[in-house]
């Protein structure tokens, strides 16, 4: 089916909303950062290397010192706060003209979203041609930066968008949202074919992207009484902009039992929890767990209590949007392997790697200059005790649910 001028206009206004979302929410967290102050320029060309990343594209580092030194950096996170902003502004903006059917053709729901996937990579394209800049590094008092001086040949670092990388991923985290939100909604019409697979798939789907929305209003409440009570609110203020997400379902995951590993060193860093910068220093890899958090603050210990309800909350709410005829083994089933994917997926988006050195001739690093951060999760633990978790927290929410319950259609 050949989309309509209407689906033409919509997926436009979906594809300018979502970048207008992930235009501020970026260029916001990035003036509380700092980066207003960056040389030459620079901050509209790293708010758009931002926005990349943040849409699944790839941005590239790149360091310079001519003759004097070699540099190396490296750069994959995503900042979650940007891409959620804009998932939930583009999902919206698509399910909203399906909503209020129950069934459509597989050509009306392709004739919807390939406009939508065409608009969005050329908007991505844009934003990948508009992310590259180049500017130098204050060296002060360093040996480095007086030889720099003498010589006429000051370190710098740059970076740049991947553009076929930028497209490949970009294609597939816009593919990603749309089956996602299609998945979600209790709304938006299916094809026929997968009617069937309704009850199953959209409850538990609804009732964790429920959960996982929980946790980052939580984070935002905890981390907005942060800035106004504790001092360093603009450092506060970038972090929530800018990885909230990658704070709050790393806490989801450390409640449930999960392990991340990770090092952080050198005077760079992420805006992180001082708990967890803390637990994370040092020249070896670390384990990061409720257990190792709580041995320098028993107050970690409060993550568990808060997944356990949480949890629980979702399974009763699966069980409360399924039809009465699903039993309480399904409801495990469902929100075990819901809670597991979903886990899997945060795993996987929540990962980071950053670094940044330079050593003088060849020779030694720079200690002012060098840094790395590393968090990566610990994936078998993490995704095997969400399965476990969600499948007890689906079968105890359908025992909970079921005194109050009456025949009714899935996701009502």
């Amino acid at each position: 089916m050949i989309p309509t001028p209407k689906a033409w206009r919509d997926a436009l206004v979906a594809v300018v909303a979502a970048f207008a979302v992930m235009t501020a929410v970026a260029a916001a967290g990035l003036a509380f950062a700092g980066a207003g102050d960056l040389p030459g320029g620079a901050f509209p060309h790293v708010v758009a290397a931002v926005v990349v990343m943040a849409a699944g594209g790839s941005v590239e580092l790149s360091g310079d010192a001519g003759f004097l030194a070699e540099a190396d950096a490296s750069l994959s996170v995503l900042p979650l706060s940007v891409s959620l902003a804009g998932a939930l502004t583009a999902g919206y903006c698509f399910l909203r003209p399906l909503h209020n059917r129950a069934v459509a053709r597989p050509r009306e729901l392709l004739s919807r979203a390939a406009p939508l996937v065409l608009l969005w990579l050329l908007a991505l394209t844009g934003a990948a041609l508009l992310a590259r800049q180049s500017f130098g590094l204050l060296t002060d008092d360093s040996l480095l930066g007086q030889i720099g001086e003498l010589l006429d040949s000051g370190p710098t670092v740059g970076f740049r968008a991947d553009l076929p990388a930028t497209l490949l991923f970009g294609l597939l985290w816009i593919l990603g949202l749309l089956l996602v939100s299609l998945l979600v909604s209790r709304r938006a019409p299916l094809p026929a074919g997968l009617v069937r697979f309704h009850a199953a798939v959209r409850p538990a789907a609804f009732a964790t992207t429920l959960l996982l929305l929980a946790y980052v209003v939580l984070g935002l409440g905890v981390g907005l009484v942060v800035a106004a009570t504790q001092g360093h609110g603009a450092r506060t203020l970038a972090m929530l902009l800018l990885g909230l997400p990658n704070l709050a379902w790393l806490a989801l995951t450390l409640g449930f039992g999960g392990a991340w590993e990770g090092r952080v060193e050198g005077p760079f860093g992420l805006p992180i929890p001082q708990l967890l910068d803390d637990a994370l220093r040092g020249s070896d890899l670390s384990t990061v767990d409720v257990a190792s958090l709580a041995r320098q603050d028993s107050r970690a210990w409060w993550l568990v209590a808060v997944a356990a309800v949480l949890l629980l909350g979702a399974g009763v709410l699966t069980a409360v949007r399924s039809p009465a005829h699903v039993r309480p083994w399904q409801h495990a089933l469902h929100l075990g392997v819901a809670l597991a994917l979903a886990t899997l997926t945060v795993c996987l988006l929540a990962r980071c790697q950053a670094q940044f050195g330079l050593s003088l001739l060849g020779i030694g690093d720079v200690e002012s200059l060098g840094g790395a951060v590393r968090l990566t999760p610990v994936l078998w633990r993490t995704v095997g005790l969400a399965l476990l978790w969600g499948a007890v927290a689906g079968f105890l929410g359908a025992l909970l649910a079921r005194p109050g319950r009456g025949e009714g259609p899935a996701g009502r």
